[in-house]
């Protein structure tokens, strides 16, 4: 067995607990033996308060290292800025200190994303509370911060794409704006596909061209392969 193909063998041995943060629950997952739960985050959930419920949920598990998707920028495996729809305390939180375990954080979009991927020039649509953006691009990850650029009448993408975007709008034109704001960045960023990921993906009826519908079922792939060194896998920027 070459050096490569048994670390790879390593890493799929690996028990790997996944963390997917959102702004309405915290989706856990643990990859062997495959068990999950989920409980409630929203507006005030602090990152104190998110530990020590992921340390109860998952009392019992055996896990050696941590996935961690944040619905916010990340750098040196911590949060940089706080979330728009959850509490505060998460800048510089030390995630794996807290779980004393080897922790990587990433962009939530960037894990669901990691686990859409497929090849070539991607970009992710995360279409839930907020708006997750993301690309890879020849196998290297671009984390995005596009939900924020300004749209159309002051308000931002995610204002239109989002939770709070598709209440006030109503599905039709809910629909609509995510088919124009796919148009839009398609043409400036010029993907080979868009997928579409996050909770509210299942209510676009009809995809524009070359365009998935993901999962958020992906963001657990995505927690697993950030740990997997093989060559012929998505590596992180």
């Amino acid at each position: 067995m070459s050096d490569a193909h048994a670390k790879h063998s390593n890493n799929r041995r690996l028990r790997i607990l996944v963390i997917d943060i959102g702004g309405a629950h915290v989706k856990l997952e643990l990859s062997t033996p495959h068990s999950r739960c989920r409980f409630g985050s929203g507006p005030k959930m602090t990152a104190t308060q998110m530990v020590a419920k992921v340390k109860d949920q998952t009392n019992g598990w055996a896990y050696q290292v941590i996935s961690i998707g944040y619905p916010g920028p990340v750098a040196g495996n911590r949060p940089i800025a706080e979330p728009h729809n959850l509490g505060s305390g998460w800048i510089g939180f030390d995630f794996a200190k807290v779980f004393r375990r080897p922790v990587k954080v990433v962009n939530d979009a960037v894990m669901q994303a990691l686990g859409s991927y497929h090849g070539g020039r991607m970009l992710f649509l995360g279409l839930g509370t907020g708006l997750g953006t993301a690309m890879i691009i020849d196998g290297v990850i671009e984390p995005m911060e596009l939900a924020h650029l300004r749209y159309k009448k002051g308000k931002t993408f995610e204002d239109y794409l989002g939770s709070r975007g598709l209440q006030r709008s109503g599905l039709k034109k809910w629909r609509k704006n995510v088919s124009d704001v796919i148009k839009i960045l398609s043409t400036a960023l010029e993907p080979d596909y868009v997928v579409l990921g996050g909770g509210n993906a299942r209510n676009v009826e009809k995809l524009p061209r070359r365009t998935e519908l993901g999962s958020n079922e992906k963001a657990f792939v995505g927690g697993i392969r950030l740990w997997d060194n093989s060559p012929s896998h998505v590596q992180t920027d």
